[in-house]
């Protein structure tokens, strides 16, 4: 068949194409972005160029069509999403149609009656939007899909290495039911072969049924991590918690929050005969052990500790460093004059010890995230920007202390100010939670500057 894949160059499609290539169909993309597709389909693949909100583009890449795979959503966090894929979807079917193309192949996710959060809502509107066209559709909808790549799976485990304690909504304890990308892959090649008289969807699921904390607890023990410990509480909200998620996992908040916000709800399956008209996939349906040990071939799930430890260690020597350098019982501190903005001298002690503990997780996800994704040299640089910083850091209490020079401890203070400016400019590629942990700590020190100066301006002959 002539087989049209929107969305080439996400986590499924790039894994479609090459099935359906080796299938045997006659395989055409759509893509905003050529460069994007990987090299070797080059010879083998027919692109068209463009965007799908574009009535030419998608009149091209729909021509002779016989099957149409519908992969697009708008989540990435910026703008209205919902409104987005609404006007995508009406517009894909309604070219569909012009093109007399046999079929529209979905992917969706499972969900409950009733009222949904906003992603898996949008998800059930494009299947609609799809499903009243004049072409057959057949909407596939999957729940968590179990696979290296894969968003859902990517925050869970992120989740589960980084996290050996946490504070989780409640809704950790609704049920969910994960497929393998395997299946699901298997699952949407054969919808391209339903006869023209279907028009329906398909609950998509694996083998076993379990809350999400219990997904964790088994993923950590495959993983080789011990048991978590996740205390639930009713307040978490989803907006929250996906603020939380974006710092310590690469998933970004905007993405992260729907995602999030489908926890709310069961995604299990209510319709069961999948395979009886699509067909097991080979070998039967894959579960949820062999699925986890299957992405777990391309990642190092000990990376986040041993990470974690070479960072907490060299955070911990400085704030030890500077503490045994800080003397502010010193006859010469007390005799100095301080301006009225200076903060009580208890007040310190708790910022710091917070600013630490967010240089420590900041910096840690931002060098895993960047070793995690083949970027070593980039890793590595950020490591000895944050070796100059704390070698700043715990400087400046000796030059001002030990010292007694509030001159010297101000240039010191401005140096570390902009190289905690420069540790935040370099974690923001990996996420915006990263870079305003670390630019939390950026002001701080631009604020240490600014009391540096004041005090050395007020204590010239000390």
């Amino acid at each position: 068949m002539k087989i049209l894949v929107t969305g080439a160059s996400g986590y499924i499609g790039a894994r479609l194409v090459p099935r359906l290539l080796a299938a045997g169909h006659d395989v055409r993309v759509l893509s905003r972005d050529p460069s994007r597709l990987p090299p070797e389909w080059a010879e083998r693949v027919e692109v068209c160029q463009g965007d799908a909100d574009s009535d030419d583009a998608l009149a091209a890449a729909l021509d002779g069509v016989d099957v149409a795979y519908y992969l697009l959503h708008s989540m990435d966090g910026h703008g209205d999403f919902v409104s987005r894929d609404r006007e995508l979807a009406t517009r894909f079917a309604a070219r569909a149609e012009e093109a007399r193309v046999g079929r529209i192949v979905y992917l969706s996710g499972l969900h409950p009656e009733g009222e949904l959060s906003q992603h898996l809502a949008s998800r059930v509107e494009v299947g609609e939007i799809l499903l009243g066209g004049a072409v057959p559709a057949a909407v596939l909808q999957a729940g968590v899909v179990l696979g290296a790549g894969s968003a859902s799976f990517d925050m869970l485990r992120h989740l589960t290495e980084r996290l050996p304690a946490m504070v989780a909504p409640k809704w950790l304890e609704n049920q969910i039911q994960p497929i393998a990308v395997d299946d699901v892959l298997h699952y949407l090649q054969r919808a391209a072969e339903l006869p023209a008289d279907v028009n329906r969807t398909f609950d998509l699921g694996g083998p076993e049924v379990f809350s999400y904390r219990t997904t964790m607890q088994r993923y950590a023990a495959l993983a080789g991590l011990r048991p978590r410990l996740v205390v639930t509480v009713p307040v978490l909200t989803p907006a929250l918690a996906s603020h939380w998620v974006g710092l310590v996992t690469p998933v970004a908040s905007g993405i992260a929050r729907p995602l999030v916000g489908s926890l709310l709800h069961d995604a299990v399956r209510h319709e069961f005969d999948a395979e009886q008209i699509l067909g097991e996939p080979p070998g039967g349906p894959t579960g949820f052990d062999e699925a986890v040990r299957r992405a777990l071939a391309d990642y190092d799930p000990q990376l986040w500790s041993r990470t974690l430890a070479t960072v907490a260690a060299a955070v911990a020597a400085t704030a030890v460093t500077g503490g045994l350098l800080t003397d502010p019982g010193s006859r010469w501190y007390r005799r100095l004059r301080k301006p009225s903005f200076q903060p009580p001298a208890a007040a310190f002690a708790p910022v710091w010890s917070t600013l630490y503990a967010l240089i420590t997780v900041a910096a840690t996800a931002t060098i895993a995230d960047a070793r995690e994704t083949g970027r070593d040299e980039e890793a590595e640089e950020f490591q000895r920007a944050l070796a100059a910083n704390l070698a700043l850091n715990a400087s400046w209490s000796g030059v001002f202390f030990r010292g007694h020079a509030p001159v010297a401890a101000t240039a010191v203070a401005g140096l570390l100010a902009l190289s905690s400016a420069d540790l935040a400019r370099r974690a923001a590629p990996h996420g915006p939670g990263k870079a305003v942990a670390l630019g939390v700590y950026a002001a701080w020190c631009g604020f240490a500057t600014v009391l540096s100066a004041a005090v050395a301006a007020r204590n010239r002959r000390h």
